[in-house]
């Protein structure tokens, strides 16, 4: 799945277009590389997010290709440092 779509469906960013231009403008990571929107995303890559004042990172636990709104928060493990 898209990188874009991945954040959209797991309810990171609420919309598409706003996670499409996060990752084109670099505020998006996988595995310490920035990431353009069309990274195919993998079970156990490791997200980060640079969204103003919020930062933060996770772990991918499944990538579905849809998602109930329940569900979305067992797509990613949040890691804490």
């Amino acid at each position: 799945m898209r990188l874009d779509k991945y954040l959209k469906v797991s309810r990171l960013i609420k919309r598409r277009t706003v996670a499409n231009e996060a990752c084109s403008g670099e505020r998006v990571r996988v595995n310490g590389r920035e990431a353009k929107p069309s990274y195919n995303v993998k079970i156990g890559d490791v997200i980060e997010l640079d969204l103003g004042s919020r930062q933060l990172k996770v772990q991918v636990q499944s990538v579905p290709e849809h998602a109930a709104k329940a569900d979305a928060e067992l797509m990613y493990k949040e890691i804490r440092e």
